[in-house]
């Protein structure tokens, strides 16, 4: 077997990517890797990350692309996991990728990189190492409306993404949050009543 079919095989299970790191853990020397981009075999994503010319497109590349560039321990993040998911009707135009590490490489301008000392909790969603779909909602009540977070919880819950207790604790947190927004809207709006009057 070739190394670019060795490359393939892999890929072909990870959204047509490879990076140098995984090529030399599967016995691959990293130069194989820069070889078969000047032949146009692979084409180059970033530091280190490869795709396959021939590999066909799913929904969900742009993200593990953004996961694969931001480096080893990445992993999608917040706003980012929703919108995978189709969650909040949040459409972010960037792409949120969290990591405990620093990352030093330049990354193209829609990936967004939070550094986040604890992980929390990382699952794989479609094979793509992601923040836990209850904690991206949580983590989005500063970002998102809380009605739109109940209904991702609902959905999610639907889904199977979240379990039934997650979505009772989600949903008593986002309504205890909406109770404090309008009890600080309705104090804002008597404050100017008793201004104007």
């Amino acid at each position: 077997m070739s190394y670019y079919d060795e490359i393939y095989e892999y890929a072909a299970d990870n959204y047509g990517l490879i990076t140098s790191n995984e090529a030399f853990t599967n016995g691959i020397p990293r130069v194989e890797l820069a070889k078969l981009s000047k032949r146009g075999r692979l084409t180059r994503l970033g530091h280190g990350v490869y795709r396959v010319a021939h590999y066909i497109p799913t929904p969900f590349d742009k993200y593990a692309e953004a996961v694969a560039l931001t480096g080893k321990n990445a992993y999608l993040f917040g706003e980012s996991v929703l919108a995978m998911h189709g969650l909040a009707l949040v459409n972010p135009t960037v792409i949120y990728v969290a990591t405990i590490d620093r990352v030093r490489r330049n990354l193209p301008s829609y990936i967004k990189v939070v550094i986040c000392k604890d992980r929390g909790t990382v699952a794989s969603y479609e094979g793509i190492p992601s923040q836990s779909v209850y904690d991206a909602i949580m983590a989005c009540r500063t970002s998102v409306m809380s009605g739109r977070l109940l209904d991702a919880v609902d959905e999610a819950r639907k889904q199977g993404l979240i379990t039934e207790k997650e979505a009772r604790t989600a949903r008593k947190g986002l309504s205890t949050q909406t109770r404090l927004l309008r009890s600080c809207f309705r104090t804002e709006q008597s404050k100017e009543a008793v201004h104007s009057g």
